[in-house]
């Protein structure tokens, strides 16, 4: 028999049983995922690609419901400080060791412990586990906190192997070993990752592709055009100038929902020598910065209207946004009489800014628009994970950069400007803020939540550690032969149910 026949008796067989083959799934991100180790990353593609590898006790629905993932149920005491989770059955790591209460118990302890952990803040109200079972758990909370679930929803949430992850250590994100439906395979920095199908996985019949691979590709204009040629299957972040010319292609589909999350500028403000600068010394020189900008213009100019302009960690459209601190208009003015108040003519910054096409346009823009204002930005262009890197180190002294957004309030502020959180860049720390911020983790009613929120945003707004900017809007471009996909307001692509219709 030759191989033309066989080829195509194999097509005709396909077709007439309505099975098609399993295809290789190509997603372009816009920049390069950072450790793939859940308890050290922080980059939002890492966590697009964690969606793929590694579960959640936890995860959310498009309308930010938490729903069952390697938890199937939990209860809380009367008292609020005890959370009990009867776990799913019959899973497996994908080096085949059993995932189980003993395996939730030490990635807990790991996040909480690790010293290159950035989770801790996060399950800082968490005081101990206890194994009930083989497959129940309890946590025993320090003081009640109305965030927990939402941070098991995310990365602190991720089961990592415990053999895997106590051999390995810090090193464990060169090789992750995770439950989820895919496992890794190869990584090259900079130019791809590569997960291939774990056929034990618990949920393996949703999953439709043998591997799946994603391609860093900061280029926006790159991804569309790699798209276009059939060189990838689907890209995040599509630029919204390019939103109206995807749409008309006869090739391709849109997907889009709005962020949880922010873009700003982070102000070194105490990480280190870099912080003994006037903006990082003076809040009047970062209040002079931010009513240069015109939010509305640059939502406009770069964004074609597309976003929304923004000056807290929320959107002006959450209800925890505060509304009796509106966006500021901008008011030039004002920002040379502050500079003047402040002993400056003129004021010079630099800021750190990704080497993407995108976020390079909203920089030059701002650099416009403080020019305006008697304030100089030196632009300093930096690969994502060096201006990462630099970020957490100190070595700047304002940086363009932003956050995926967090289904609860809290995974948008307390990491950032608690005096001692592992995101907290800027290196802000003030007493006051903590203390409102604590109480609003701990408080067992949203009413009570909103007015420390509240109290707390009013000083940030005063102080300006970050300067927020707009709120994105994802955006996902797809092969038009791409079905079942779901827009997340998390920004996550998740493949469950997701087919190629070759």
């Amino acid at each position: 028999m030759n191989r033309k026949f066989l080829a195509t008796l194999l097509l005709s067989v396909a077709a007439m049983t309505g099975q098609a083959f399993a295809h290789d799934l190509k997603i372009a991100l816009q920049s390069d995922a950072d450790v793939l180790d859940p308890d050290q990353s922080r980059t939002f593609v890492g966590r697009i690609v964690y969606t793929s590898l590694c579960d959640k006790l936890v995860d959310i629905t498009p309308g930010l419901k938490i729903i069952p993932q390697l938890a199937t149920e939990w209860s809380w005491s009367d008292e609020g400080k005890t959370l009990t989770m009867k776990l799913r059955e019959g899973v497996t790591f994908h080096d085949g060791e059993p995932f189980n209460a003993e395996a939730v118990a030490y990635n807990i302890n790991r996040s909480k412990t690790l010293p290159e952990s950035r989770r801790k803040s996060e399950l800082t109200s968490v005081e101990s586990t206890e194994v009930v079972g083989d497959y129940e758990i309890k946590f025993h909370l320090k003081q009640p906190d109305a965030t927990l679930m939402a941070q098991l929803a995310d990365r602190a949430g991720m089961m990592i192997a415990p053999q895997a992850a106590e051999k390995e250590g810090a090193d464990f994100g060169a090789n992750p070993v995770c439950s989820g439906p895919f496992k890794f395979k190869e990584r090259v920095a900079q130019d791809r990752i590569v997960l291939t199908k774990y056929d034990n996985y618990w949920n393996a019949d949703k999953f439709h592709f043998d591997n799946v691979t994603f391609l860093p590709i900061p280029d926006t204009t790159v991804r569309l055009a790699n798209l276009r040629s059939g060189d990838i299957d689907m890209l995040e972040r599509l630029a919204a100038t390019d939103l109206a010319s995807a749409k008309a292609d006869p090739n391709l589909k849109v997907e889009a929902a709005t962020s949880l999350g922010y873009q700003g500028i982070t102000i070194n403000t105490g990480n280190g020598e870099n912080a003994k600068t006037p903006i990082g010394e003076d809040k009047r020189l970062r209040q002079a910065l931010s009513l240069s900008f015109d939010r509305d213009a640059l939502n406009q100019v770069v964004f074609e209207g597309a976003f929304q302009p923004g000056n807290q960690p929320v959107s002006p459209s959450s209800p925890w946004y505060d509304e009796s601190h509106p966006v500021p208009a901008r008011d030039v003015e004002k920002a040379k009489a502050l500079l003047k108040e402040a002993g400056f003519d003129r004021l010079e910054i630099e800021m750190a800014v990704p080497n993407n096409p995108v976020q390079t346009q909203v920089v030059q823009v701002l650099q416009a628009m403080a020019a305006e204002a008697n304030i100089d930005i030196k632009i300093v262009s930096k690969e994502f994970a060096k201006l990462l890197s630099d970020d957490s180190s100190g070595a700047f002294m304002t940086s363009q950069i932003g956050w995926s957004g967090r289904v609860d309030p809290d995974g948008n502020i307390h990491g950032f400007v608690t005096c001692k959180a592992g995101l907290n860049d800027s290196g802000y720390c003030n007493p006051e803020v903590d203390k409102l911020l604590n109480a609003a983790r701990s408080a067992s009613d949203d009413e009570t939540r909103k007015k420390d929120y509240d109290a707390a945003n009013a000083i940030l707004l005063d102080e300006l550690p970050i300067i927020y900017l707009y709120h994105e809007k994802w955006i996902w471009a797809m092969n038009k032969k791409l079905e079942g996909f779901t827009a997340y307001p998390d920004g996550m692509i998740r493949l469950e149910n997701v087919t190629y219709a070759d």
